[in-house]
């Protein structure tokens, strides 16, 4: 992975952070790492735990989606859930009322800054 891809994903993970605080989320973790890789949010919406996948993009870019949340498509929503089994099984949290999975897209410009921010809850 490219330094410029690298740094792009890390903003668009920040202002996701900072969107799911704001809507009175506690983050837990953020780059979770298990066994099985990395898990880019787990929050706590009230008595849900939340695993967030957030997708980060350029606008201007040429290639992928419009929407940086439509990247996240059937496949990797099955290694997310993967990846929340994984981190549960390490991690042994306080049992929960529910368990969300969201995905968070961020658009940025080509300085960096974040032009759009689109969550989904319960995304799948």
């Amino acid at each position: 992975m490219t330094l410029a891809r690298l740094h792009t994903g890390r903003i668009g993970e920040e202002r996701a952070s900072e969107l799911l605080s704001a809507e009175g989320c506690e983050i837990v973790a953020r780059n979770a790492r298990t066994r099985a890789g990395e898990i880019d949010i787990v929050a706590v919406d009230r008595s849900t735990l939340v695993f967030a996948e957030v997708k980060t993009m350029r606008t201007g870019a040429r290639s992928g989606p419009e929407r940086p949340v439509l990247a996240v498509g059937p496949r990797k929503q099955i290694q997310v859930r993967r990846l929340a089994r994984a981190w549960l099984a390490e991690n042994r949290p306080p049992r929960y009322a529910s368990i969300r999975f969201d995905v968070i897209g961020v658009s940025l410009d080509p300085a960096g800054s974040a032009v759009a921010i689109e969550h989904i809850p319960n995304a799948f």
